[in-house]
């Protein structure tokens, strides 16, 4: 039974490495630059690792889609309970927008997500907690849409540009669209 719980978790761990090397991939030569080859060697494995743990390209890419979207996610929900998180919230954002290869390899796959639907399920997922954290401060649910609209804005402006805010300028933005405590 161990033997058998090693060979699951080598090979979770290398599905994982294959996810991990289509990201860096992205990074560098975007969504377009992703093939069985770029991966594997990027991951520093065999090109048929990629077809033994992903049925094609899409599925492998929906798998990096799913696993950037679900870490920012939970990161999101963790930061839904308990006071005024606005402080962590921004100091978060401003260590995402230091990293902007690993950020524009995020939104590469969130916009493939606008043109293939069935991936919009991982998205979803971010928009709700984005919108979660939100309805901690406001019942408005225009308010509620502006949060992520900023959130995501901004950190798409500084994949534009050379200036990347630091957390007293993500602070600000947030405390301009929720200007209030937490609600109790």
């Amino acid at each position: 039974m161990k033997q058998s719980d090693g060979r699951r978790l080598k090979g979770e761990q290398r599905r994982q490495a294959l996810i991990e090397a289509t990201l860096r991939v992205i990074e560098r030569d975007g969504v377009a630059g992703v093939s069985h080859r770029t991966v594997s060697q990027e991951a520093g494995v065999p090109t048929s690792a990629t077809t033994y743990y992903f049925t094609g390209l899409g599925d492998l890419l929906t798998a990096a889609l799913t696993g950037v979207m679900d870490e920012d996610s939970e990161r999101m929900r963790r930061m839904s309970s308990g006071g005024d998180r606005r402080r962590d919230l921004a100091e978060l954002l401003s260590k995402v927008a230091s990293d902007p290869g690993r950020l524009l390899a995020e939104y590469e796959l969130f916009l493939l997500a606008a043109r293939q639907p069935h991936l919009r399920e991982a998205t979803d997922r971010w928009l709700a907690a984005v919108s979660a954290f939100a309805r901690c401060y406001t019942d408005d649910p225009v308010r509620v849409r502006n949060v992520a609209a900023v959130i995501d804005g901004i950190l798409l402006h500084t994949l534009l540009s050379d200036h990347k805010p630091d957390a007293d300028e993500f602070e600000a933005l947030l405390e301009d669209v929720l200007p209030r405590a937490p609600r109790t």
